[in-house]
């Protein structure tokens, strides 16, 4: 996949994510808006490499990138600096950012084996999608 087919899977997931949550399918619309941030951080680890030159030295690191975890992502993107800061002057000011990000790290790929209740769903998409302070957001910024 190129980085414009992870963006358009990332905005595509928000929108099946925000109509299982609006039909009532709880644990699939949590899973589902989990999967927007991985496919967006994954696009910006690849707008890292177009912009930076940067490549794997070894062949072995392209492994990294098959995970599931947002922190770990953000790493590889080399975003975490970038992050640490937002979420200090997010703290700094009204929160939101840092509230929503702290919402969206409790999402794991396993989430999909686990039951999610209605508030549960709603809580991480608000977290993701919300404009302007969206988890979402922050990462259309940086791909």
């Amino acid at each position: 996949m190129n980085r414009a087919e992870l963006q358009q899977m990332a905005e595509e997931r928000l929108k099946d994510a925000k109509a299982l949550i609006d039909a009532g399918r709880w644990e699939f619309g949590y899973y589902t808006v989990g999967y927007v941030v991985e496919c967006g951080l994954k696009s910006c680890i690849l707008a890292r490499m177009i912009h930076t030159g940067w490549v794997f030295e070894e062949k072995s690191e392209t492994k990294a990138c098959r995970t599931h975890e947002f922190t770990n992502l953000i790493a590889i993107a080399g975003l975490t600096d970038q992050l640490n800061a937002d979420l200090t002057a997010s703290s700094a000011g009204g929160k939101e950012l840092a509230i929503n990000w702290r919402a969206a790290k409790e999402w794991t790929s396993a989430t999909r084996y686990q039951a999610k209740s209605e508030l549960d769903a709603k809580r991480l998409y608000a977290a993701i999608a919300d404009e302007p302070h969206g988890v979402l957001r922050w990462i259309r910024t940086h791909w």
